[in-house]
């Protein structure tokens, strides 16, 4: 992603100042130490030499580019400003990478403790707990029921580790056969569509790239079922997508843009009402542009919230899982110290 960052933001320097596109990619390929990136653009390039445009030349490089990139690019066809169409990618490109950063940043520690807790869980498992184990036999002990618990647990973890690791490699292979690759895709984004919690972050995400790139081509002039295609498949979901192949099928048939897009429950009351002001007074790309920033906002707060939520709850169930075997321990060991007096 900072490979392709570095590319768009010095090919928008490149056209701004009038250097032609062949002999922008030639500086940005000189540019670029990344392999895939030095091959990718020399394929560009031979593609625009032929007499391809930039956005045709892109949309081959599906694993290079994002599907809102290759969408946006699209946009530049229509409105022939592809300086402004590089510096909004660039600015996508650079907002995702801070949102994963803080991501990262967020979810370091807690993974930290629970790789921590984990490696202590299966050494005590292995070699500590059996050990107890013994001596409570050895002194015919009754033990707690938790106890019992733990040292059932930890049986069966000794005994039948192979049968575990087997079930979580299956459990893989089966997620990768059900929900991997570009033939799953449509089942893949029903599933974080409606995921609780990062559901509502996909949609954000989804509604912002949308009157962003909406605004930006009905600003242009580019007609607006055009338009419509466009901005849906720069969401890169196909659920959103889909709903919207229905708004397009409206408008040709007459339908207003506001009401049809009420029907497909992808918008928000805030951003519908925008879009039905938008409508009405004739200001349609402003008022999805302010939607757009709304939405940015609205974002990046999910982003903090989640990240925010995430590192409590780990270290609680951290906290729980070395609380039970503290509590059981404990029971175990006053239960015999009784039994033996």
């Amino acid at each position: 992603m900072n490979v392709l960052l570095a590319f768009t933001q010095q090919l928008s320097s490149f056209v701004e100042a009038g250097i032609p596109m062949v002999e922008s990619l030639d500086i940005a390929l000189g540019e670029t130490d990344d392999a895939t990136m030095k091959a990718t653009i020399v394929d560009i390039r031979s593609s625009v030499e032929r007499g391809s445009s930039f956005a045709d030349a892109v949309s081959k490089h599906t694993r290079v580019f994002p599907a809102f990139y290759r969408a946006m690019l699209r946009s530049a066809d229509f409105t022939g400003n592809l300086n402004e169409v590089l510096n909004q990618a660039g600015v996508y490109l650079e907002r995702d990478i801070t949102a994963r950063k803080q991501i990262k940043s967020a979810l370091t520690y807690p993974m930290v403790v629970v790789c921590v807790a984990i490696i202590a869980v299966v050494l005590m498992a292995a070699f500590v707990l059996p050990k107890f184990a013994d001596l409570y036999k050895s002194v015919n002990a009754k033990l707690p029921l938790p106890t019992r618990m733990l040292l059932g647990i930890t049986d069966f973890f000794n005994n039948y580790w192979w049968a575990i690791f087997l079930g979580l490699a299956g459990v893989g292979v089966l997620a990768m056969a059900t929900l991997g690759g570009n033939a799953n895709k449509r089942r893949r984004d029903g599933l974080f569509w409606n995921a609780p919690g990062l559901g509502s972050l996909v949609r954000s995400v989804s509604v912002e790239r949308f009157c962003r790139v909406l605004a930006a081509l009905t600003r242009a002039g580019v007609p607006l079922t055009e338009s419509l295609e466009v901005a849906a498949e720069s969401t890169n979901s196909t659920v959103f997508s889909a709903r919207m192949a229905s708004v397009r099928e409206d408008i040709v048939r007459g339908s207003g843009l506001s009401d049809s897009m009420r029907k497909t429950e992808l918008f928000p009351n805030t951003a519908q009402q925008m879009i039905d002001v938008g409508e009405r007074t004739g200001g349609l790309s402003n008022q999805l542009g302010r939607a757009a920033v709304y939405y940015e906002r609205e974002v990046s707060q999910r982003i903090k919230r989640l990240t925010d939520l995430f590192e409590p709850l780990v270290i609680m169930f951290i906290g729980l899982v070395v609380g039970f075997v503290a509590i059981a321990q404990v029971a175990a060991m006053y239960s015999v110290f009784s039994q033996i007096k």
